[in-house]
């Protein structure tokens, strides 16, 4: 297989993986955060913003009552996901840093346009990333970017994110930036590596012809 699409068929996956490696105390020190990374607050109020976004694309993507009744339930666990993703975003990010990796405008744009071919248009990708993985309209950029950052990290280190170096630095990351996950949203177990009662449906699935149109 392809190393590009074996890079990105893993990505989900090794997102999941590495994820229990966050550390999450006690909150009680940073009231109405939702979380506090590398001494940054990701307060309830960002929290809630970030999925009313997505509540918002959902409510004008499925008209119908009774069928916006059934993507409700579907995604009943939103906010906890959504909190995860937002960790993770932050997390992946440092590792980028801390190896010298930056992703450029133009970059995000090539990865676009190549998915928005394939998904026939604008419309169609951002309804597709929508209803696959919950990231709302606002956030597909970013979404892209870091994407694309995971993809670069992971061939710096000469791996790919199925593989423990990949993971090792995402934890290493998580360490430097002091990760503290408010209880009520979720928590990690260390030891074991293995989610407590949230997923982390983050960095999604490209096909090859798409990052090909990345290089």
């Amino acid at each position: 297989m392809h190393r590009r699409r074996r890079t990105a068929l893993v990505l989900s996956a090794a997102i999941a993986a590495a994820a229990p490696l966050l550390a999450a105390c006690g909150n009680e020190a940073h009231p109405g955060a939702a979380a506090v990374v590398g001494g940054q607050r990701i307060t309830v109020a960002q929290l809630e913003n970030r999925v009313n976004e997505v509540r918002k694309a959902q409510r004008a993507a499925v008209p119908d009552e009774t069928q916006y009744q059934q993507v409700l339930a579907s995604t009943s666990g939103l906010t906890r996901d959504t909190l995860h993703n937002m960790v993770l975003d932050r997390v992946l990010h440092r590792a980028a840093q801390d190896e010298g990796i930056t992703v450029t405008r133009k970059e995000v744009l090539q990865m676009r346009t190549g998915l928005e071919q394939q998904a026939g248009g604008a419309k169609g990708l951002e309804t597709a990333w929508l209803q696959k993985y919950g990231i709302a309209p606002e956030q597909l950029d970013d979404n892209l970017r870091l994407q694309l950052e995971a993809q670069k990290l992971a061939a710096k280190l000469g791996t790919d994110t199925s593989q423990p170096a990949f993971w090792k630095a995402l934890s290493q990351a998580s360490e430097e930036l002091h990760v503290d996950l408010n209880p009520r949203y979720g928590s990690w177990d260390v030891q074991k590596s293995s989610r407590v009662d949230a997923k982390t449906p983050w960095v999604r699935e490209v096909t090859a012809g798409a990052q090909q149109q990345t290089t």
